[in-house]
């Protein structure tokens, strides 16, 4: 015992309930504490913080450090999970194994909350495409999920013969040989603002034929740059290219006429010597 008395209240003087008028002494409850009786969602701003002081971070996309700190986590992650095989499919090459991330579900879950942060730090928040559009094949397997988390549309890129009904197409050389992507008429609708996504960028110095017409387009690209001629066929707008990944040194970028973004690091060795 602590040998401190405690006093009962006299008979018809019971102690106001918490938050009366009449209750006027000392509490510690929560309750009599306004200032922490409620807390702000984890996402929302510091209430504490003048406007001033989250505009920084608001006009980089991101709204707070957290949200920063947050990707960098997600991205080391997903790092840590890929696999790696040397000499596969062919020597020389090194094959970067993305499907563990897929295997488990809480890394699965982590990917498409860092490709939406990874969005919002590039377009800011209030300017989310309103299509996603996949390629086949890797760029389904996160796209629709990405489009859903986003509030957006997903159409997918398949490779010729693959969809009924009209379609747009575009031919592509790549190292393995010749290849064509197909999209459905009016599945983009003019104005609208497209992000493409797919694993990995790679390959740049390739020609682009457009509908099997072999029509010059006047530069160097890959599968990205067909995807999106076809949907500035469709008079919408490429917002930007987002991959998994990238192998630098081929340089498929600078091939591209709109923001390529890269969540994870890709490879950067076996440059030109």
């Amino acid at each position: 015992m602590s040998g401190q008395l405690k006093s009962n209240p006299p008979p018809g003087k019971e102690h106001p309930p918490h938050g009366h008028p009449e209750n006027t002494g000392p509490t510690a409850q929560a309750v009599d504490k306004p200032s922490t009786a409620s807390h702000p969602h984890p996402w929302a701003a510091d209430p504490t913080l003048g406007q001033g002081d989250n505009a920084g971070a608001s006009a980089h996309g991101l709204n707070t450090h957290s949200d920063a700190t947050k990707l960098a986590n997600l991205k080391n992650q997903l790092i840590a999970a890929i696999r790696k095989f040397p000499d596969w499919p062919s020597p020389g090459i090194l094959f970067e194994d993305i499907m563990p991330i897929f295997a488990d579900p809480a890394l699965h879950s982590r990917l498409i909350e860092a490709l939406e942060l990874q969005i919002k730090a590039n377009f800011g928040a209030e300017r989310n495409p309103d299509v996603v559009v996949g390629l086949e094949a890797r760029g389904f397997l996160f796209g629709p999920s990405l489009a859903l988390r986003l509030g957006a549309g997903f159409v997918p890129l398949r490779k010729k013969g693959k969809l009924p009904g009209p379609v747009e197409e575009a031919g592509f050389k790549k190292e393995y040989g010749e290849d064509f992507f197909q999209i459905q008429k009016g599945m983009i609708k003019p104005g609208q603002r497209v992000l493409v996504v797919d694993d990995i960028i790679a390959t740049g110095m390739l020609s682009v034929q457009k509908r099997g017409k072999e029509e010059a387009l006047g530069r160097l690209c890959g599968s990205a740059a067909a995807a999106g001629q076809l949907i500035k066929d469709a008079g919408a707008t490429v917002a930007g290219y987002l991959f998994l990944m990238e192998l630098t040194f081929l340089k498929g970028r600078d091939h591209l006429d709109a923001p390529v973004y890269t969540l994870l690091k890709g490879q950067e060795e076996e440059k030109e010597k």
